[in-house]
């Protein structure tokens, strides 16, 4: 049985992909999606990062945000290249909440960009 948040992770993935595909997102076209994560602590994040990379993923800098409420949060994306194959991105997201996890991170979902 898979966490209530993760579940929440899986269902977006699902809605995303039906949404995209409804809009007319090539599904013939490799999409860069980009997996967010974030942590308050920076030394915690940066260590995921440099994890990640160490584990073959293409790792965008650190950076730092400002939230509405006044307070800070850091945060890294990581980029990989798929099509929008639900399969494959079920899995994908399952992989980064794992590490989000493991790394005491918060994962925030994934994005990508409209393909013609």
């Amino acid at each position: 049985m898979e966490n209530s948040e993760l579940q929440q992770w899986l269902e977006h993935t699902s809605v995303l992909i039906d949404e995209l595909l409804e809009d007319g997102s090539n599904p013939e076209a490799v999409h860069t999606i980009e997996h967010h994560f974030a942590s308050e602590d920076f030394t915690t994040l940066e260590n995921a990062a440099v994890a990640a990379f160490k584990l073959g993923f293409e790792v965008q800098e650190p950076e730092q945000a400002e939230l509405e409420g006044g307070g800070t949060i850091f945060c890294f994306d990581i980029i990989t290249e798929q099509y929008l194959e639900e399969d494959v991105l079920l899995e994908e997201t399952r992989s980064m909440f794992a590490l989000a996890q493991k790394h005491n991170l918060d994962y925030d979902g994934w994005g990508t960009y409209f393909e013609e």
